[in-house]
């Protein structure tokens, strides 16, 4: 059996998912890695430490194939924005600073002063530390030794491509998220990467996400038992990894994932730009299209902090019967009616970033009485987060996107009640899938059009990838959580000023 395989490199661990044809996935392996913090709002990771780690995880699949099975082609995912900066000999010079490295605010300040309006209209994204080009810039600033040397740069990913095949390249969907690609021509911006003086010579080929990059060489081969020769293709970011592995490969259709973060991601044929970049535009991996995102900081995480300090009785239980905390916790929350009679929950606990791109924001409990319970306040957590969601799916629609459906992923997908929340509040039908895979999935889908599996993108996920279920919106419900989302769209522009004379 023909089979295809999807390595998706994540933050703290890799995850590799083999499918077949039809999609259905015949087996898993994952290998977790530590992230280093060696100074404060510091994240790194050295490039070998993924390496050994897949490694692992790809012997583990190789070595439970059958006999008669045979891995025909290798997908890439990763996560965005970290620089691999390399030598001449293409070895990693000092350890990759990642997407959540925080060290680079000096050097946006330097990028937005320098390019102004030149940045958004050619890169159509504001300069955030997250970014890979001030990265670079960083290096250049403070280890200019290191910055002499490097070679090369590549995103994360990469570097587990360059072990397989020996070859250096990126693709468009990781591209657009350095800084450094004009998004409208999917093509190396020489103006901006001149005007920062950035060299030229250091950027990657930027490759098709279903284009063939390389082979498995010998050593390779021996090293993960994959058969030398198997085409190795350009794979993806991991936001549109996810979304190829959802079918989010059509206009009109939108991912809403609830994890740690919070992201909405919405496909579009044409390049749409938010002028005041509160949602991010970037090069989908489908050739040619785009992809508008929002990203809540703490989603889930608000969930799980609530769960943490005020949950220790569904803990106890959890621990003493199995039976999942978080589920307790929203069922005593489906007893309260929506809008938790005035209370408001603003999930900023860490800073936000869609839509006020503020590290000072704060989370808030607003409006709390005698009458409130416990089980208000896990409403509000829950109703909080969805309302920072549908602050992304707002400006989405207000550039122009017509968004016919939301497909519900991570813990968000898979809680009933939430599920209905979020429709209620959206006023859009949401669906779950036959799958919630993640982005090794659509990395193995992408790798299966590389070889002809599928004719294109789109087929692989519309094959593949099928409704399990749908909630309609509740009418009387929206009208209510249109009420309150606006009350608490008002509350952070009343509270922003003291968010940052906060000290602690």
């Amino acid at each position: 059996m023909e089979l295809l395989l999807g390595i998706d490199l994540g933050t703290t661990g890799v995850k590799l998912l083999l499918i077949n044809r039809k999609g259905k996935v015949i087996s898993s392996n994952s290998h977790e890695y530590p992230l280093s913090s060696p100074k404060p709002g510091w994240a790194e990771q050295h490039p070998d430490i993924w390496w050994n780690a897949t490694i692992k995880a790809i012997k583990k699949i190789t070595g439970s194939l059958n006999k008669n099975d045979e891995i025909v082609s290798v997908g890439l995912s990763g996560q965005m924005h970290g620089l691999v900066p390399l030598d001449s000999s293409i070895n990693p010079i000092r350890p990759s600073i990642l997407w959540c490295d925080q060290r680079t605010v000096e050097e946006c300040k330097i990028i937005e002063n320098k390019l102004g309006k030149k940045l958004i209209d050619t890169v159509s994204n504001p300069a955030l530390t997250g970014f890979t080009a001030p990265k670079i810039l960083w290096l250049k600033r403070n280890e200019p030794e290191n910055y002499k040397i490097m070679s090369h740069f590549i995103l994360p990913k990469d570097y587990i491509r360059y072990k397989l095949t020996g070859k250096i390249c990126t693709d468009i969907s990781d591209a657009s998220g350095t800084l450094l690609l004009n998004v409208k021509k999917g093509v190396w911006a020489e103006d901006i990467i001149k005007e920062l003086g950035i060299k030229k010579s250091i950027l990657p080929y930027i490759a098709g996400s279903e284009e063939i990059t390389g082979y498995v060489t010998k050593t390779a081969s021996k090293l993960t038992g994959l058969k030398s020769g198997t085409p190795v293709v350009g794979g993806g970011a991991d936001n549109t990894c996810a979304a190829v592995g959802t079918g989010i490969v059509h206009s009109g259709r939108v991912s809403s994932s609830i994890g740690s973060s919070g992201v909405v991601f919405a496909h579009t044929d044409n390049m749409l730009v938010d002028p005041e970049t509160r949602v991010h535009t970037f090069n989908h991996s489908v050739p040619d299209n785009y992809y508008l995102m929002g990203v809540m900081l703490s989603a889930g995480l608000s969930f799980k902090w609530f769960r943490d300090n005020l949950g220790q009785k569904e803990i106890n239980i959890e621990k003493q019967t199995g039976k999942d905390a978080y589920n307790q916790l929203s069922k005593s929350a489906a007893n309260i009616d929506p809008g938790c009679e005035g209370l408001i929950f603003l999930p900023y606990l860490n800073g936000e970033r869609t839509p006020h791109k503020d590290p000072f924001a704060r989370g808030v409990f607003f409006g709390l009485s005698q009458r409130h319970t416990r089980e208000h306040l896990v409403r509000a957590v829950m109703e909080g987060i969805v309302y920072g969601l549908m602050d992304s799916i707002e400006i989405i629609e207000n550039l122009g996107l017509d968004i016919k459906q939301i497909r519900a992923t991570g813990g968000g997908g898979k809680n009933k009640f939430w599920r209905q929340m979020q429709a209620d509040v959206f006023n859009k039908p949401v669906v779950t899938l036959n799958n919630d895979e993640g982005p090794a999935y659509g990395a193995a889908l992408l790798s299966g059009v590389g070889v002809n599996f599928y004719n294109s993108i789109e087929e692989a996920a519309d094959s593949t990838v099928k409704i399990k279920s749908i909630v309609e919106p509740d009418p009387d419900k929206h009208d209510v959580y249109s009420d309150i989302h606006r009350r608490y769209k008002e509350l952070y522009i009343s509270l922003k000023d003291n968010f940052r004379n906060i000290r602690y």
